[in-house]
This record gives structure tokens, sequence and C-alpha cells, in this order.
């Protein structure tokens, strides 16, 4: 099949989304598809040199609701798209996050091909209380109308667009490639020092004042543990400040690391915790965790609950709950027995996430869509 991958944000750029367009091409590849990623122009360079992609208009920052910046596209040429279009004639159009403005629904006004959809984020409820029902929620809907196939990465993804529609949403989680992870084959140290790691965004959302709180309070009956904090974000000062205002010790802040620091230290870790209060979608973060061996404490918001399922549950808690949160992070550092049950479950577990397993279905989807429509219906009316 020729496929088109429309990501809306800015392909050069860190970013989950990112990140699954580009794998799913990959995956996509080496099945012997020919595979195009669409994606805005990126601000900082002229022309589009990277293999695979093809850019189109131009792309701003923009401070979304979502508490994160993204690049993403603001203006496309319709006869660009025409152009584009007709020259790559693709059989299939999968649209990542098509609601957010403004590539997706340019092309999908122009497209006569099949065209499907992946919604990748939960809409925070703060969004649906202010703004949904004036902004998003009109645009989503003429977007809904372009699309034969709609899917999502969890149930918290699914929400809000199944809201819209009577149409169904299939469910295809987020992959990872396990071929980047290695389980360490000697015990990741050999003294009694334990380490918390916390990789991603500094935002309000991820919790991470909770975080130093519970900290506080195990660090105060257990020596030699210390808190690694990777990734940056709008509340890093903040963030920091509040741990020296809290005299909190070896708390480690590194800023933005690259893939290969990140590895290094989901292998050296002790456990790994992401205390997101709300926001999230799915936790892709804990699977790669999960895949390293590591142990790994998280949020109990919706999107984490989707993954962490099973024996995963004993990992939940509630952030805002720190003599509970703080429990939860002294058994799962400290209790062997569970830890060693633990890591040996989440080994098997994370094995559905394969992206081979994960693009099986994402195949099955677009041989079916294809056969079923060979012209335009609109879902939405």
């Amino acid at each position: 099949m020729k496929i088109g991958l429309v990501c809306p944000y800015n392909i050069a750029r860190g970013g989950g989304v990112q990140e699954i367009v580009r794998d799913l091409r990959k995956e996509l590849i080496s099945r012997g598809h020919d595979v195009k990623i669409i994606t805005p122009q990126p601000r900082e360079t002229e022309g589009c040199d990277m293999e695979g992609v093809i850019c189109l208009g131009a792309a701003a920052d923009f401070r979304s609701p979502l508490h994160t910046t993204p690049q993403f596209s603001v203006s496309v040429d319709v006869s660009e798209i025409d152009q584009m279009l007709e020259s790559e004639q693709f059989d299939i159009l999968h649209f990542h996050e098509p609601w957010v403005p403004m590539l997706s629904k340019q092309i999908l006004s122009r497209s006569s091909c099949v065209n499907i959809a992946t919604f990748h984020a939960k809409v925070p409820e703060t969004l649906m209380s202010r703004t949904v029902a004036k902004v998003v929620t009109p645009y989503t809907k003429s977007v809904l109308k372009y699309l034969h196939s709609l899917t999502a990465v969890s149930d918290a993804a699914a929400e809000y667009i199944g809201s819209l529609t009577d149409e169904p949403v299939t469910i295809i989680p987020n992959g990872i490639d396990l071929t980047r992870y290695h389980v360490p084959k000697v015990e990741r140290k050999s003294t009694s020092e334990k380490t918390i790691l916390y990789i991603g965004r500094l935002e309000r959302r991820k919790g991470l004042k909770y975080l130093f709180k519970a900290y506080e309070e195990l660090i105060a009956e257990h020596e030699h543990i210390r808190l690694v904090i990777a990734g940056d974000g709008p509340d890093r000062e903040k963030l920091e400040a509040l741990a020296t205002s809290m005299k909190l010790p070896d708390v480690t802040f590194l800023g933005f690391v690259s893939e290969e620091v990140k590895m290094q230290l989901l292998a050296e870790a002790d456990l790994f915790c992401s205390p997101a209060v709300y926001g999230e979608s799915f936790g892709l973060v804990l699977l790669e965790a999960m895949a390293n061996g590591l142990v790994v404490v998280a949020g109990d918001n919706s999107g984490y609950e989707s993954v962490m399922q099973d024996m995963g549950a004993l990992s939940l808690v509630n952030p805002r709950d720190i003599p509970a949160f703080t429990r939860k992070l002294d058994l799962m550092l400290h209790e062997e027995s569970l830890r060693a049950e633990w890591k040996k479950w989440a080994l098997d577990y994370v094995q559905q996430f394969a992206y081979p397993r994960i693009v099986d279905q994402y195949e099955e989807l677009y041989t079916y869509v294809l056969a079923h429509h060979s012209h335009k219906i609109r879902l939405y009316e």
C-alpha cells in the first residue's frame, strides 16, 4: 500500500506523537509498504531534506491547552496540497491528532483516498469546561465528516471523540520498539543507595510537587535515596526553587536529555516515578521503564490506568495523598520479593505493545477499510 502518515507537529522535534509516527513508518516499510510522513515545514529550516518526509506550508509555535508547546502548521496553500496528492497517489492517509489545526483539515478537504484517524491525547477537564464547546468541538466535528475510520490509543483518548459521533472508535495502543531496551544482567548497584527517576515534561499536570513532598517523607525514614529529574518545561525554575526551599537533599535536575542518556538513566535507576495527576492518555514512558526492567510508581489518572492493568495496578497511587504516595514509594523501592515478582510480570506484559503487534492491528485495519471504502464516506453529518 501507498500510505501517508500525517503528523500535525514538527517531525524534526522531539515528542510522543512524532516518535510514534516515525516508528510506525519504519515498521510499515519493513513490511514492503511505501510510506511517507507529511508534516509542517519547520520554521528553522528552508526546504525539507528528511528522508521520506514531505513538508507543507508554514509552522508556528503555540502554547496549547494540553500544556505543551508544539510547532504545528498554520497555513498551507491548497495548490501545494493538490500537487502533493496528485504526485503521491496515496491509497491511505493516516492522520494523527487530526483535530489539531490546520494541516490535517486542509489535506482532508482535498483528499480522495481512504482517510483514517488516530487520537492520542486526552483532552483535559479544564479545557473541556472552558473552551471545547466554543472552539474545539465545532472544529473537530468539521474534521470527522471526512474520515472513514476512527482509532484512539486508549479509552481515555477515545472519550472525547466518542462523545461527538456514534461511529465506533477502535482502540489500538501505542507501541514501543522493544529491541531498543535491554534488562541489565547484573544488579544496578553494588551500594545501598537507591535512585528514584523521573523523565518527562516539567509542568503542573505532571505532579512533581507531590513527588517532592513524598520524597521528603521517605528520606525522613530511609537513608541513601536520591531523586533524579530529567526533562525540561515551563515549571523548571519553579520546581528547582521548591526543592531548594524544602531543603531536599540529593535532588538532581538534568534538564533535557538525549535518547542515549535516557536509556542509561533507565538502566541505572531503581524505581521510575511519574506522578501525573491528569491529562495523560496512555503512558508510553511507563512501558519504556518496564521494558528496561525498572519498577514503576505512577499517578492514578485514567491514561495510566489504561496501561497499568493486572499486577500493574499495584503501582498506581493518588499523588495528592502524600502518606499513601510515600508508602507506595517505600514498598516498591524496598520490598525485594515484590520487586522481583513485579519485574518478572512487567517484562512479559510489555510484549503485547511491541511494534510488530501494534502494526499488525493497523495493517489489518488499513486492509479492511480500503476494501470497504473505495469512495469517500462521511461519518459525521
